[in-house]
Formats: C-alpha cells, structure tokens, sequence
C-alpha cells in the first residue's frame, strides 16, 4: 500500500534518532495512512487517507 496521503501529500519523512549518549541513527517518520472508502463526485472510491484529514472531516466516508 502506498504511504502517501490521497487528500493532503503527506508522506514519509527521514529523520534521526539522538540517543541520551548522543549516538545517532537514521530513522523514518511514516504517516498513519489509512485505506477508507470515501465518497466523491457520488461514487464510492477507496483511497489513502492518513488520520488527520479524517479526523478533520476533509474527506466524507461512505
């Protein structure tokens, strides 16, 4: 499954780890993305959403 979102772009981010030593490792950052089933132009299509344009009421679930 794809882990970009279908409403807002949002996909995932690289960024680093910083232990308490300061030893640092690489890491990613992934949107929680989920795949719902939206209503749009009055058809019911399935698409990635991630939580937060859900919770925002940007998309409208079937």
């Amino acid at each position: 499954m794809s882990r970009v979102c279908s409403v807002c772009g949002k996909h995932p981010v690289a960024g680093r780890n910083v232990s308490h030593s300061h030893r640092v490792t690489n890491r990613v950052y992934n949107p929680n993305i989920q795949k719902v089933t939206v209503h749009s132009n009055g058809r019911a299509k399935k698409a990635n959403v991630c939580t937060k344009c859900l919770k925002a009421g940007k998309v409208q679930r079937s």
